[in-house]
């Protein structure tokens, strides 16, 4: 059983610097068709700055860094055993390429299902620019199954 005193830990800070060549190559791989996320004077026409993060973007900045394999070990949560169980997004402004996200996350919740065949664990996450603006809040639940 994933010991509930992990409830409120805090995962090290994630910080992602957004590149205009990741920004494309991300579009590009997740079919992206819309011009403003891989072409920058359509990216201007449409009132960004630069190109837009896509959507999921934000996800990869705690995969990038190293803490979600962190947690995985400090939850002692096997790969094999893992799943995606659910992830939600809540924009508050557009992250565009020249722009460093920082990604702050806390495990607001852990249970089970199933009398413990299933874990479920939650994490909340903000995201915040070099301005220290909120850009996006982002929920995670991993599954965990025995």
């Amino acid at each position: 059983m994933i010991d509930k005193k992990w409830i409120g830990h805090a995962l090290p800070a994630s910080v992602l610097p957004i590149e205009r060549t990741r920004l494309q190559f991300f579009a590009k791989a997740i079919g992206e068709t819309d011009p403003v996320y891989t072409d920058v004077a359509a990216a201007r026409d449409a009132g960004y700055p630069d190109l837009p993060a896509p959507p999921t973007f934000l996800f990869a900045a705690e995969l990038d860094s190293g803490a979600s394999n962190r947690l995985l070990d400090d939850l002692q949560i096997p790969l094999a055993k893992l799943l995606h169980g659910e992830q939600s997004f809540s924009y508050h402004r557009p992250a565009c390429a020249g722009d460093t996200v920082t990604v702050r996350s806390t495990l607001s919740d852990i249970y089970d299902k199933k009398n413990g065949a299933l874990e479920f664990v939650v994490k909340t996450s903000r995201a915040t620019n070099q301005r220290d603006e909120l850009v996006a809040e982002l929920r995670t639940v991993l599954v965990c199954r025995h």
